[in-house]
């Protein structure tokens, strides 16, 4: 019998465009936009009508489309429930992902939404709402999936090749479930994970459900599909994992009154309709028992 272990895996390349962006309407700029720094946070973005939010630029997360929107399953969520709590317009600034809680806590805006994981070490610098949707691990294989992988575990039994996104925690899975250091190939970003195995350069990548499924909606002449997700087991533990909204820690009424309006979302079914575009699922809303609390001390 497996316990379970509260971690996350890194998500993608952190890419972005530095700049502001506005999310459904034009560029929230003015003094009347709430970026903290003094008073009560949740107040100010009352006050004023609108709040801004920092994003990574990581699809299916948080990024810009075509049209200048941001958009993703974490601004839309978050629109959604700021408007609940009497929030009604939502700015944005796009940076790398590794600078969104510095920019953050330097006040640049007032929460992040990007489908960050929630971690112990994170959780020592900003403060998170309670777990927004959870995600298992899956491959990206060929159609078909001929030889037939499930697990880490049967990529290192069949000697398999297997392409990982650098500074992702699946590689670590993979080397602990038996899989070669030779037999595993780090690239960039997801199109390159894509390209790998479309080229016959890895049997399979390695990602999360959501994000593969993401990818392969994208290119759906790609001749590739999806494993059914799993929760990697890792020194006889179930790796369990989780992404959400990132405050200041001095921030606690806004995120009390944001937790409310989320799990709202997550029980009224708001939350799988505005998440579904963006490849979510009913089976992505985080179980009743997980808590941030156990995720912030795993």
């Amino acid at each position: 019998m497996t316990e379970r272990m509260w971690s996350r895996r890194e998500f993608f390349r952190r890419t972005a465009v530095a700049g502001a962006v506005a999310l459904g309407g034009p560029v929230l700029l003015s003094a009347c936009t709430s970026t903290g720094g003094g008073g009560n946070a949740l107040e100010n973005a009352r006050n004023a009508g609108t709040i801004k939010i920092g994003i990574a630029g990581e699809a299916p997360y948080g990024f810009t489309d075509a049209s200048g929107r941001v958009t993703g399953e974490a601004p839309e969520v978050a629109r959604a429930a700021l408007q609940q709590i009497g929030i009604g317009e939502v700015g944005a600034e796009q940076v790398e992902f590794g600078s969104l809680i510095p920019a953050l806590n330097a006040n640049r805006y007032d929460m992040v939404c990007a489908g960050m994981n929630i971690t112990p070490a994170r959780c020592q610098q900003a403060a998170f709402s309670i777990p927004d949707y959870s995600a298992l691990t899956a491959f990206l294989v060929p159609t078909g999936n001929p030889q037939g992988v499930k697990t880490f575990e049967d990529i290192a039994a069949k000697n398999l090749q297997l392409a990982v996104l650098g500074a992702a925690v699946e590689q670590g899975y993979a080397e602990k479930s038996g899989v070669p250091s030779g037999s595993i190939q780090v690239f960039p970003d997801q199109n390159a994970l894509l390209q790998a195995v479309t080229d016959n350069r890895v049997y399979a990548a390695a990602l999360t459900d959501i994000s593969l499924k993401w990818l392969v909606k994208q290119n759906p002449n790609a001749p590739v599909e999806v494993t059914d997700g799993f929760a990697p087991v890792i020194d006889g533990k179930e790796v369990v994992s989780a992404g959400g909204f990132v405050f200041r820690q001095a921030d606690n009424q806004l995120r009390e009154a944001f937790n409310g309006a989320l799990r709202t979302l997550h029980t009224n079914g708001e939350w799988v309709r505005i998440a579904s575009p963006f490849g979510f699922s009913e089976q992505n809303l985080p179980a009743a028992e997980l808590t941030t609390e156990q995720l912030c001390a795993a």
